[in-house]
């Protein structure tokens, strides 16, 4: 089947209101930033509970390894209940462990707060890339995915200010409160989502997904720690789920998935495009401290202007994919990022304010390739696998940005800047480490124009699958 074919199915229920997509990025909003401010605040958390950087950093290493698997099973879950009940389980989880982040007195007390409002918030990933898939028609998701990008890419660049001011001015705890909005659209959410009953057939393995679940976290944790017992266990783990999905009659995911080739290229084209933007995301704030000697806030105002037009452009990125195709707004953005990436490996040495000027190029691209990928991946999915195809999307992009952040922060460690050949003005490593990064999007565009059928190609597919009912 075409990568670019659509299924055209969206149920029987009417299509929710563009209003619910407006609640859907309110929460949004708080799930991802909530992931984003507590960085700036970890000197103060170790600096209060007298910690070590690497045993505060677990306040995001958890909550980012938590978020990741548990988008995946909500995905898997929404196959088979309401979202209505999943979205509410998760938004209660993710306000109540908030409060009571707020008044831990202890700093086992924060680490299991913010892992309990990490497995409440993975609902919002899942769900909110899931519905438009199962509710609005294939010709209107890109603007739905474009609203939803905007709105991530708005909510990240947002995170480290919010954070910085209310650590800097009352105190970090602070920062638990903030998520307590959240909820309140909870209400209009219940009401604008269709009814669905509880489906019949197939149950959840649970212990296949503690197999895959802890095989991932494995990982992640053998990223990050850099620990090669933790890849050993990911690896014994990761095993015992695939010998279990091949006997059990009712696997967490199944293998005929992994068998659709559209589907498989467009995860692959995804980890590479996240890796790229995700190392840049973690280069650029060290890249200014390092050569320019930038503090926080600093840093902050030279990064927020491309976070900001990214979030204003998203929508045009999701229109483009709807009007134009995917395979279109993924070749202009990748060409957009390759362009960006170049600029900022020649200029680094230069004033950061043309560093500013450099990041709109790549920022903005990523809206557009969020919106595209969306499409791509969930076009696809037969309607029984919707949820789970999109978690195993939304858990490899997670990957993806736990081994850019592994590697790339390794990477700077090495004196590369010979190898920074365009450099206008001092070359430097982060300019070499700019420069790979757009080769390897160089071959992700590759990718995209051998993988990704043109939409001429696919619209006699289309049409036999339309009529295939």
């Amino acid at each position: 089947m075409p990568l670019e074919a659509d299924r055209g199915k969206t149920g029987s229920a009417a299509a929710p209101s563009n209003r619910l997509v407006q609640a859907l990025c309110f929460v949004l909003f708080f799930s991802v930033m909530n992931a984003t401010m507590f960085n700036v605040a970890l000197p103060d958390i170790a600096s209060e509970f007298q910690l070590a950087p690497s045993a505060v950093s677990w306040t995001v290493t958890g909550y980012s390894v938590l978020y990741a698997l548990g988008s995946l099973l909500f995905g898997k879950l929404a196959d088979k209940y309401p979202l209505k009940r999943l979205i509410t389980i998760g938004l209660l989880l993710f306000s109540g462990a908030s409060a009571a982040g707020f008044f831990a007195n202890s700093y086992a007390l924060v680490l299991v707060c913010r892992l309990v409002q990490a497995a409440g918030a993975s609902c919002v990933p899942a769900l909110v890339m899931l519905i438009p898939v199962r509710f609005f028609p294939p010709e209107q998701r890109g603007r739905v995915m474009g609203v939803i990008a905007s709105t991530i890419a708005f909510s990240s660049g947002l995170g480290p200010i919010v954070g910085g001011f209310i650590a800097g001015h009352f105190h970090w705890n602070g920062l638990f409160l903030i998520s307590l909005l959240a909820p309140v659209a909870l209400p209009f959410i219940r009401k604008s989502l269709p009814h669905e009953e509880v489906r019949t057939g197939e149950k959840v393995d649970l212990v296949g997904a503690g197999m895959l679940g802890g095989s991932v976290a494995s990982f992640m944790l053998s990223v990050t720690q850099f620990s090669l017992a933790w890849l050993v266990a990911s690896a014994v783990l990761g095993v015992c789920f695939f010998l279990r999905v091949k006997h059990t009659p009712h696997p967490f995911i199944r293998l005929s998935l992994f068998r659709m080739s559209g589907f498989v290229h467009g995860l692959m084209i995804s980890f590479i495009a996240l890796f790229s933007v995700f190392g840049i995301f973690l280069t650029t704030p060290m890249m200014l401290k390092a050569i320019h000697n930038l503090d926080a806030q600093a840093i902050g105002f030279v990064l927020f202007p491309a976070a900001m037009l990214a979030a204003v452009m998203g929508r045009l990125g999701g229109k483009l994919t709807d009007s134009r195709g995917s395979r279109y707004v993924l070749l202009l953005a990748f060409s957009m990022s390759i362009v960006g990436l170049v600029c900022l490996s020649s200029f680094t040495g230069l004033s950061p304010w043309i560093v500013a000027l450099c990041l709109p190029l790549i920022n903005v691209s990523f809206t557009f390739v969020q919106a595209a990928l969306a499409k791509v991946v969930s076009s696809v999915l037969p309607r029984e696998q919707t949820g789970v195809g999109m978690g195993v999307y939304n858990l490899v992009n997670f990957l993806s940005g736990a081994i850019s952040g592994a590697v790339l922060s390794k990477a700077v460690e090495f004196d590369w800047k010979a190898l920074n050949v365009n450099a206008v003005g001092a070359a430097s490593t982060y300019g070499t480490v700019y420069l790979i990064l757009a080769v390897i999007l160089a071959v992700n565009l590759f990718l995209v124009r051998q993988k990704l059928e043109k939409p001429a190609a696919a619209m006699p597919a289309m049409q036999r699958s339309n009529a295939n009912g």
